[in-house]
């Protein structure tokens, strides 16, 4: 496992009935989550002194409950600046077990950039968020497209990299649906050095454009294949949904990029270590092909 274990300003202190105890800079926040199937004793006092607690519903989606929590708090990895806030289905605007992809691709830029300093890498961002990847990239030295069909989130991935020192980095920020934007760059002849994509179970693009991630993953790695330059660095998938096991992720890389570019895959669970016990709690898997 991929463990994001570098983080000072969060931390998973506990876990327990499908739940997880977290301090995100100074506030303590209280989530559900799927994987926590154990039920062990709470004996963390910070379980009763939260400042927010998000309710997940029998029936679907949830709320928060707010004690004492701001409407939104900064909080930082090494030399990255997140604003956060709480919005609906559980979220903060930042999942920090990326860290560990964060620092896979950073030194893979940087080591390129000091062999070869003239090279600009240009990384394609798909379905990117608020940016988290967008910026450990650009501060790495990538040049970065950041591709997401929420105006919201686009705006707030602007706000992250101002806050991290980036406000003039090259970084491209376009509102579409993820698909659509690849075909029209082949289309123009834009190539890049590496993919990041971080697809989501199910979504609409901006048009309704219908996205299912056991129907569309492996049709739009292959259309991404062809979006990669001669010479390209590394191509990153992560995912959430249970169904994707990291041999799915290693096995669709294999057959749409090492194939053609040969260098190396892997793949693997991601995860946080939680401080008050040698537990490691699952969060997702990421495959990666890099050149070497």
């Amino acid at each position: 496992m991929w463990l994001a274990d570098g983080w000072k300003d969060y931390e998973v202190i506990d876990t327990s009935s499908g739940e997880k105890l977290e301090r995100w800079g100074e506030y303590i926040l209280v989530r559900p989550d799927p994987q926590v199937l154990w039920d062990t004793k709470r004996q963390d006092t910070r379980w009763k002194k939260k400042n927010a607690h998000y309710h997940r519903s029998n029936k679907g989606g949830g709320e928060w409950e707010f004690f004492d929590l701001p409407k939104q708090w900064k909080i930082q990895y090494k030399d990255l600046v997140f604003n956060l806030q709480p919005f609906s289905f559980k979220h903060t605007g930042l999942f920090p077990e990326q860290a560990a992809n964060w620092e896979w691709f950073g030194d893979l830029i940087r080591t390129q950039k000091s062999q070869h300093p003239e090279r600009e890498i240009k990384v394609l961002n798909l379905f990117a968020y608020t940016g988290g990847a967008t910026i450990a990239a650009a501060k790495a030295g990538a040049s970065v497209t950041h591709v997401d069909a929420s105006k919201g989130m686009v705006t707030w991935a602007k706000e992250n990299a101002a806050l991290s020192g980036l406000e003039e980095a090259p970084i491209r920020y376009i509102v579409d649906d993820c698909v659509k934007f690849v075909e029209r760059e082949i289309r123009r002849g834009n190539f890049y050095d590496a993919v990041i994509m971080d697809p989501p179970s199910y979504g609409r693009g901006p048009k309704g454009e219908i996205w299912k991630i056991e129907e569309s993953i492996h049709p739009f790695v292959k259309l991404c294949s062809g979006i990669l330059n001669d010479n390209p660095l590394f191509f990153l998938i992560n995912s959430y949904t249970t169904g994707l096991q990291p041999a799915v992720l290693a096995y669709l890389l294999g057959v749409e990029i090492k194939s053609k570019y040969n260098g190396n895959v892997q793949a693997d669970e991601i995860g946080l270590p939680v401080s008050s016990n040698s537990l490691i709690l699952p969060c997702g898997a990421s495959g990666r092909w890099s050149c070497r």
